[in-house]
């Protein structure tokens, strides 16, 4: 049924916790801010860097920019490559290159630490197409990606999904007319995506794969 598999990073290809919550930990350091809460930390993993510092903190538009350069400046330099890939995602992407699927990337993270990453971890090249914003850019909306991926490859929505961990995945989904599966392992909360209209649901990679129609062990 899906031939355009799009997936999320964070959360869904990689666990990526302890490299985004450290370098937001070092960030809020440099305005005094210490011992947060790992549930508020959490929520820095899926949107744009800038929506959460001003969503979880109040900061003005400034000092978000500030918060993002403290954030950048030891996410790059040191924290970026320490994730590690989720049980069953490569085989998941081996199976479905193997069914002639297209595999996109569809990310809020900017697209250049986004390659790096893959790059890295050794599944950069399974994917046909990346979609992910520039440095500059701080928007969270997961729609806007979606539908640029639509339009600059012509793709049809009917053959179309959406693999993500949190509701800006899933939101963005429907918002953009494509199915959706919600993985329950990542960083999002389950009743959530199921409020923003998940087409299914999977708890692992091999449940990824038994919607998609493939096997992996």
């Amino acid at each position: 049924m899906y031939t355009n598999i799009m997936f999320d990073l964070d959360g869904t290809i990689t666990d990526s916790g302890r490299a985004i919550i450290s370098s937001v930990e070092y960030a809020l350091s440099q305005f005094g801010i210490i011992d947060q809460p790992m549930e508020k930390l959490q929520t820095f993993i899926g949107p744009s860097l800038f929506d959460s510092f001003r969503r979880e903190y109040e900061m003005s538009d400034e000092d978000c920019e500030k918060a993002i350069g403290f954030y950048r400046s030891i996410y790059e330099a040191e924290r970026m490559y320490d994730v590690d890939v989720y049980d069953g995602i490569p085989e998941l992407f081996q199976a479905l290159k193997k069914k002639d699927c297209k595999l996109l990337l569809i990310t809020s993270k900017p697209l250049v630490f986004s390659e790096k990453i893959l790059e890295r971890i050794g599944l950069a090249d399974y994917f046909d197409h990346m979609v992910g914003p520039k440095p500059s850019d701080h928007s969270s909306d997961k729609k806007l990606l979606i539908e640029k991926a639509l339009i600059e490859y012509k793709l049809n929505k009917g053959e179309c999904v959406m693999i993500g961990d949190t509701k800006y995945d899933i939101k963005g989904a429907a918002d953009a007319g494509i199915d959706s599966i919600a993985v329950t392992y990542g960083y999002g909360q389950t009743e959530e995506m199921k409020e923003a209209g998940a087409t299914f649901f999977a708890d692992s990679a091999r449940e990824i794969a038994e919607i998609l129609g493939v096997e992996i062990w």
